[in-house]
């Protein structure tokens, strides 16, 4: 069983960053490909971003490229994903996951095993 943590959440305005943190119990971190994912009110949960285990491997959805980054530090259990250029419609609750799939297969809410409680993630016009 793996438990984990998303914190980093806040109020921001537009233009700014964020990091948000994934910590993980339990040590088989590294076995797992890690997603971020984020849920704003009235719509259904959407992929964010996908990291492979080792972190060699990352995809983004459109709406985030060039603007977000998603890395892993296994020696720590601790996923990130830092939000730079922040928009209004990135207002969402943020939520971590893990599963056992090749990254490539992981851009959609199936599959995932282990979910974070969500941080959530404002940003003001």
């Amino acid at each position: 069983q793996v438990q984990l943590v998303e914190s980093g959440g806040g109020l921001v305005q537009a233009g700014g960053s964020l990091r948000l943190s994934c910590a993980a119990s339990g040590r088989t971190f590294s076995t797992y490909t890690m997603g971020w994912f984020r849920q704003a009110p009235g719509k259904d949960r959407e992929f964010v971003a996908v990291i492979s285990r080792g972190g060699g491997s990352t995809s983004y959805a459109e709406a985030v490229k060039g603007r977000f980054t998603i890395s892993r530090d296994n020696a720590k259990n601790t996923g990130y994903l830092h939000m730079n250029n922040l928009r209004p419609e990135d207002t969402a609750v943020y939520y971590c996951a893990l599963n056992l799939l090749p990254s490539y297969e992981s851009r959609t809410i199936k599959g995932y095993d282990y979910w974070g409680q969500g941080t959530q993630v404002t940003v003001s016009s």
